[in-house]
C-alpha cells in the first residue's frame, strides 16, 4: 500500500504558489490477514490449558464441524451496518454479559427476543427508521477478566473466565480450564440460533403479534402502560396498511431479520471456526 503526502498552500491564497517540493512517497507494508494471525501479537485473555495435546484435538474436532453462520448472513449484515453508519438505519445491540450453560433454557432465549423485538418497534415507529437488532448471544461465553488468578482463604485458583473455557466453582476441578468445554459451546450456540431462526421466521415475530410481547415486568409498570399504548397505536396503523392492501402474507409482516454477536476473547475457539466465503473467497 502507498500513501502520498502533499505539502499544501493555505485554500484562502487565490494566487496559489506552485510547491517547490515533490510529493513525500512513502510506502507501508501492510501484514496479511489470516485467521492466525493474531498469534503474533500480544493477547492477554487467553486462558492457560495445562493439556495442550487435548486442546490441539478439540480445536481440530471443531474446525470439521460445519460452520455456525453462514456467509451470506455476514454478507447482509455487512449491508445494514454500512447503513447505519450513513444514517439510514440504527443499530440496537443487546444480551447478557456472558451465556451459562446452566441457564440454556428456550424460554430464556425467547424472552431476550421479544425484548429486542419491543425495543425494535419503539425505536422503529419513534424514529422512523430501520433498526438492525443483533443479540449479544449464542456465543457470549468468555468473561475479561483483569487478574488470571483469584485468591479465597490462602487458595489461588485460576479465575473464572467464563462457561466456555472454565466453571464458575471456587474449586480445582472446576477452575481448571477444559477444551471440552468448546464443544459444549459450540453446539449450544446452534441450538440457539436454530431456535432464534425460528422465532425470526416462523411468525412469533409478526407484527401483528405486537400485542402479545409483554413480559411479565411490564405488566403494572408505566413503562408496560407506555409500551401498550404504543402497541395499540401499531395495530392501528397495521389494519390501515391491511385495508391499503399489504396483507399478513407479505414477508415482512411475518418475519424479521436478526443477529447475533459476541466478544471474541477465546481466540483459539474463533480461529478453528472461522470459515471461507466459497462466493468471494475472503
Amino acid at each position: 500500500m502507498t500513501t502520498t503526502f502533499f505539502h499544501h498552500h493555505k485554500l484562502f491564497n487565490p494566487h496559489p504558489i506552485p510547491p517547490k517540493h515533490k510529493p513525500i512517497t512513502t510506502t507501508v507494508r501492510a501484514t496479511k490477514w489470516t485467521p492466525s494471525s493474531w498469534k503474533s501479537k500480544p493477547a492477554l485473555q487467553i486462558p492457560d490449558y495445562p493439556d495442550t495435546t487435548h486442546l490441539d484435538s478439540v480445536l481440530k474436532t471443531l474446525q470439521s464441524y460445519p460452520p455456525i453462520v453462514f456467509a451470506g448472513e455476514a454478507r447482509k449484515l455487512e449491508e445494514r451496518l454500512a447503513a447505519a453508519a450513513c444514517g439510514g438505519a440504527f443499530l440496537l445491540q443487546g444480551g447478557d454479559c456472558a451465556e451459562s450453560f446452566k441457564e440454556f433454557k428456550t424460554d430464556n432465549i425467547r424472552d431476550t427476543f421479544r425484548l429486542l423485538l419491543q425495543m425494535s418497534v419503539v425505536l422503529m415507529f419513534g424514529g422512523q427508521i430501520p433498526i438492525i437488532k443483533v443479540g449479544r448471544m449464542a456465543g457470549q461465553f468468555a468473561k475479561p477478566r483483569s487478574d488470571s488468578f483469584e485468591e479465597k482463604d490462602g487458595v489461588k485458583l485460576p479465575s473464572y473466565r467464563g462457561d466456555n473455557i472454565n466453571g464458575d466453582l471456587f474449586d480445582e476441578k472446576s477452575s481448571i480450564p477444559d477444551p471440552d468445554r468448546m464443544i459444549q459451546a459450540y453446539t449450544q450456540s446452534v441450538s440457539t440460533l436454530n431456535i432464534l431462526r425460528a422465532f425470526a421466521t416462523g411468525g412469533y415475530a409478526a407484527m401483528q403479534r405486537v400485542n402479545e410481547w409483554n413480559l411479565d415486568f411490564t405488566q403494572h409498570s408505566e413503562q408496560g402502560d407506555r409500551y401498550r399504548e404504543l402497541a395499540h397505536r401499531v395495530d392501528e396503523a397495521m389494519g390501515f396498511m391491511a385495508a391499503a392492501g399489504l396483507t399478513t402474507a407479505h414477508p415482512i409482516m411475518t418475519t424479521t431479520p436478526f443477529w447475533t454477536s459476541h466478544e471474541c476473547l477465546l481466540l483459539p475457539y474463533e480461529q478453528a471456526l472461522t470459515r471461507e466465503d466459497s462466493t468471494s473467497g475472503l
